[in-house]
């Protein structure tokens, strides 16, 4: 069985996706950014950077328990603990495995700050929100350009698909128009068609705040974010 401990986000949506696209089964544990559970000491045994997700495998690769952070490593060992969504040759594993460090490096710390400044800054910065809505579309035309060569990143549907798809779904907030990037639509809508992918985004669905309070924006943004813990 497998303890899952997450919030429903971008990086989030990725496990939930990947655990229902594998058939695992898992127990979901709600942590609470908003409310600061990342900060726990029993969460943060778990995962250090006190960021979700998180997951603990009571049945690990040498039968005894292994607990993961970082979504990406996270969805490299349910690749390996299953023999799904990650190419068996050498070849095909590193073309998935570098579009799914595109995500990682790029698509996520990127796009999240796009999303950051034009959405959630106490104050307008119009470089800042220059800066990363450019990038944003940048990275869009990277994406678009590969999905105009293959009908997935990896060739096949992959693990490199499932990290990505989750950041795209809030294209409007990171100032992108998905119209202008066909092949990038093209390829979200076959991904929203899923069943799979559509059970994972109703993991924990009901949780999420249509708005951030004060309190909220402080344990995200502010000091409490950044505080040695």
């Amino acid at each position: 069985m497998i303890d899952l401990y997450s919030w429903p986000t971008p990086n989030g949506h990725k496990v939930h996706i990947m655990l229902e696209e594998c058939s695992l089964p898992y127990r979901v544990h709600a942590v609470d950014i908003g409310a600061g559970d990342q900060f726990s000491p029993q969460f943060l045994a778990i995962s250090p950077n006190n960021k979700i997700p998180a997951i603990v495998d009571s049945e690990g690769p040498d039968g005894s328990p292994i607990s993961l952070f970082e979504s990406g490593a996270i969805l490299v060992y349910l690749a390996a603990k299953t023999g799904l969504l990650l190419p068996q040759t050498h070849r095909d594993r590193h073309v998935a495995l570098q579009w799914l460090m595109f995500q990682m490096g790029h698509i996520g710390p990127m796009l999240g700050q796009a999303h950051h400044f034009r959405q959630y800054a106490p104050e307008r910065i119009e470089y800042a929100i220059d800066r990363y809505t450019r990038e944003a579309g940048r990275l869009y035309g990277v994406m678009d350009r590969r999905l105009g060569e293959a009908e997935y990143f990896a060739g096949d549907y992959s693990i490199a698909d499932i990290a990505i798809y989750p950041w795209t779904r809030s294209h409007q907030n990171q100032g992108v128009d998905l119209a202008q990037y066909a092949n990038v639509q093209r390829w979200q809508r076959v991904i929203s068609a899923r069943p799979a992918v559509q059970r994972g985004l109703e993991v924990l669905k009901d949780r999420r705040r249509a708005a951030l309070d004060e309190r909220s924006r402080e344990v995200l943004f502010g000091a409490t974010q950044t505080a040695r813990h």
